[in-house]
């Protein structure tokens, strides 16, 4: 994958990946079992390329307008440590952790898949949305991913911040040995 000149200069300078959940963790479907419960769908790439970005010391949050048992379990599970449900506003619940981490904008990486999202775009350093977002949401984005939502489109972008980073080739030679 050739990753933009432009990308890799924004994803250096991240320490903190946030995403949206339903949509960019999962395909965007909402399943419910006969009994009513609500079943979720993740990639186990995705989640791992999110504890290769935690062990290497880049955190992720989860910013989301639904409330959902399986998305705090799936969090604590990955080792999340920021996770916010229910949240209309997700420009504030930024504005909210930059403050408590102290960080700057462009430290932030933003990923979401529908308008809602845009908010969000507009107080953090690297946009990213998925290939079947809206036109209006991929417009505002700094990247879109290859791969879709539920299905890769958050190892990409795990892997697109540790290679700008340097960090890939560390982690890949581990596995080597």
């Amino acid at each position: 994958m050739l990753i933009p000149e432009e990308i890799i200069e924004k994803a250096k300078k991240i320490k903190l990946l946030l995403t949206d959940v339903d949509g960019v963790l999962t395909d965007g479907r909402i399943i419910y079992d006969s009994d009513g419960k609500e079943l979720k769908f993740f990639h186990v790439r995705d989640g791992y390329g999110l504890r290769l970005l935690i062990s290497s010391g880049i955190e992720v949050g989860i910013i989301t307008g639904r409330n959902s048992s399986i998305v705090e379990k799936r969090a604590k599970e990955l080792g999340i440590k920021h996770i916010f449900q229910s949240v209309y506003n997700k420009a504030e619940i930024i504005d909210k952790i930059m403050s408590l981490e102290n960080l700057e904008n462009e430290a932030i990486a933003y990923v979401g898949d529908d308008i809602v999202d845009l908010p969000a775009f507009k107080k953090v350093g690297l946009k990213i949305t998925v290939p079947d977002a809206p036109l209006e949401v991929q417009k505002y984005a700094d990247y879109i991913t290859l791969n879709y939502p539920g299905k890769g489109a958050i190892r990409e972008i795990c892997e697109i911040i540790l290679k700008s980073k340097g960090l890939w080739e560390g982690i890949l030679a581990s596995y080597l040995k």
